[in-house]
């Protein structure tokens, strides 16, 4: 019983596989890879079908209950941020498909991706992933946020290797 407690959790893809006619494009912080992108395109309904890319700048946590500046996402790391989603949604649009995008500051990035994918109205969410975690280890690795996201979502979630 033990070693099952230890066992990595492995999730396969959803069995819906799209087409889907609005896809959130996610990152919990890292690098957008060109095979999300290449996932996102394999999964759109048609050509008038869109793409919401979204980037989360981490905000490290609050003191006393407020926020603190000494914990919020730095200048440097916000333009870091916009500038990959700008490339991302220049790369799509490159391709034909209508993309906005945007970056939020939080603390809780599984909620605020999910919370985005809801209010956007997609169908379905792409993440860029590393390698899954057991499942004890992973809730306190920043880097197993997409597999946090796949979890708590009520829609599709495709993660893609890094």
């Amino acid at each position: 019983m033990r070693g099952a407690i230890l066992a990595p959790v492995r999730e396969q893809d959803p069995p819906d596989t799209g087409p889907f006619e609005r896809i959130l494009l996610a990152s919990e912080g890292r690098e957008i890879s060109e095979a999300a992108v290449t996932r996102v395109l394999e999964l759109l309904d048609r050509s008038d079908a869109s793409v919401y890319v979204l980037s989360i700048a981490r905000v490290h946590g609050v003191a006393f209950g407020l926020p603190n500046p000494g914990l919020l996402p730095t200048k440097r790391e916000w333009d870091e941020q916009r500038e990959m989603v700008r490339k991302v949604v220049k790369r799509l649009k490159r391709k034909g498909i209508e993309a906005d995008g945007r970056v939020i500051g939080t603390r809780n990035a599984t909620k605020k991706i999910v919370q985005e994918a809801t209010i956007s109205g997609c169908d379905a969410i792409v993440m860029t992933a590393d390698p899954d975690r057991n499942r004890v280890v992973g809730d306190f690795v920043w880097s197993q946020e997409p597999q946090r996201v796949r979890r708590r979502a009520k829609i599709p979630v495709f993660l893609v290797a890094q």
